[in-house]
């Protein structure tokens, strides 16, 4: 595919002033729309990882993440840290809130903690503690705030109690007016499965090992933080993928990379109309075989009955990411659109629709480091313009899972990035952002 690139700084590639980036909010007729960066001051602290961006019911952005807490050693205890900024008010940052801090929690670079605010006002958040011996013991905490966050409920646990094993890798959705809907992996088969044979928990980060899958289960939760109903989803999943939600007039789609008897490990969606869910179905048959998890798992937007999937592969033998549309909310989909391929693509896709235009994040890695990487294209997925955002310390898995979200006239895009590129695990991590016009 074409595509257009910025020249580019030590990080970040623009030059245009905040002020000018935020006037305006019209239908975008500009063919340069989307395509001019900015850097975004923040008001996490350093150390901060692990961020999450959405939307709050007065169309104001919320921004969480992870921190260490200072003076606690070896970096045991963490909280979990909000703010809120709002294009109103130039995109200047709230005093940080906490939601909550513990020295049991499961700190991982892919499988990050979310914040959600309903309809109602409504803030629900979530975070991983652990649960048991092993290091992949640890499960999902959910609280909730009925006033902007200045306190929150005591966690509920979301997993089954007693169950062995990870439980993690969550989206939410708003579920009618006042409801929190969301969707997670969990490996409560997994353990069963080992405990009928006697084996004892894996010691490593992830378990790939074949055998018993792990499934995606969701649940709806009411204004009390009560749950109302939970279903199983999908018996078989990949380990540890990230999922997505989005919201079209037929139902909360959900899409995540599923996981046949073959190791065939491509994405998958699934729609609730509020009764029932539809049965599971492949976005494109990739036909990818892995018989580990990738770690790198689909993004989904919509507007309307319109929606964007977008997600990595090497299914053709070469590191790829793919995006397709549907134009009846996820029944079907039209044939994909490769925008990146290349031994230098890691994926890590992040997605989202504005005002005529699909909008898709993704992290490369070559020689000479890191790229951010940022395509606007057309409703029918044509006319790419593509500019490198920023250009990394971090390397790996050290620049986590970057997250875009796009306002009337604007996106804004955050990651994490590290202090210094010389040491990898004794480097700080860092949270950047830009504003793209």
């Amino acid at each position: 595919m074409a595509a257009t690139r910025s020249p580019h700084s030590p990080w970040l590639l623009a030059s245009a002033a905040l002020a000018w980036l935020l006037v305006g909010c019209g239908p975008r007729t500009d063919p340069a729309a989307f395509t001019r960066v900015q850097p975004l001051p923040l008001s996490a602290a350093a150390g901060a990882a692990q961020p999450d961006l959405s939307v709050d019911a007065d169309n104001g952005l919320l921004l969480s993440w992870v921190e260490p807490v200072a003076g606690v050693g070896a970096g045991k205890r963490h909280r979990l840290r909000f703010s809120r900024a709002s294009v109103a008010d130039d995109l200047q940052w709230s005093q940080p809130r906490t939601v909550a801090e513990g020295d049991d929690w499961f700190v991982n670079w892919a499988d990050t903690p979310h914040l959600i605010a309903l309809a109602d006002g409504t803030l629900w958040a979530h975070w991983l503690r652990s649960t048991g011996p092993s290091p992949m013991d640890y499960g999902i905490a959910l609280s909730h705030s009925n006033d902007a966050g200045q306190h929150w409920s005591s966690p509920q646990q979301v997993e089954l109690p007693g169950s062995a094993g990870d439980h993690g890798f969550v989206t939410f959705w708003r579920q009618g007016h006042q409801q929190l809907g969301m969707a997670w992996l969990d490996s409560r088969q997994k353990a069963a499965a080992r405990a009928a044979e006697g084996e004892p928990a894996p010691a490593g980060e992830h378990h790939h090992a074949t055998g018993a899958a792990m499934m995606l289960r969701a649940a709806t939760f009411d204004a009390d933080g009560s749950r109302q109903q939970e279903w199983a989803l999908d018996a078989s999943t990949c380990d540890c993928c990230t999922t997505d939600s989005a919201t079209t007039p037929s139902g909360n789609v959900v899409v995540y990379r599923g996981r046949d008897g073959d190791e065939v490990r491509d994405i998958r969606l699934r729609r609730f109309d509020g009764q029932r869910w539809s049965p599971p179905h492949t976005v494109h048959d990739d036909g990818w075989r892995i018989a580990g998890c990738p770690v790198n798992g689909p993004a989904v937007a919509a507007d309307g009955n319109t929606l964007w999937v977008a997600w990595y592969t090497e299914a053709d033998g070469e590191p790829e990411v793919r995006i397709a549309s549907s134009d009846d909310a996820g029944d079907s989909f039209q044939p994909f659109v490769s925008v990146a391929k290349g031994t230098q693509v890691l994926g890590r896709v992040s997605l989202a629709y504005q005002q005529g235009h699909v909008l898709l994040a993704w992290l490369q890695e070559d020689e000479q480091g890191q790229q951010l990487q940022f395509t606007r294209l057309d409703r029918d997925l044509q006319q790419p313009v593509t500019t490198v955002v920023a250009s990394l310390a971090a390397r790996g898995r050290a620049s986590g899972m970057p997250r875009l979200l796009a306002l009337p006239d604007i996106a804004v895009l955050i990651w994490t990035d590290v202090t210094s590129n010389a040491d990898q695990e004794q480097a700080e991590p860092v949270l950047r952002a830009a504003v793209i016009r």
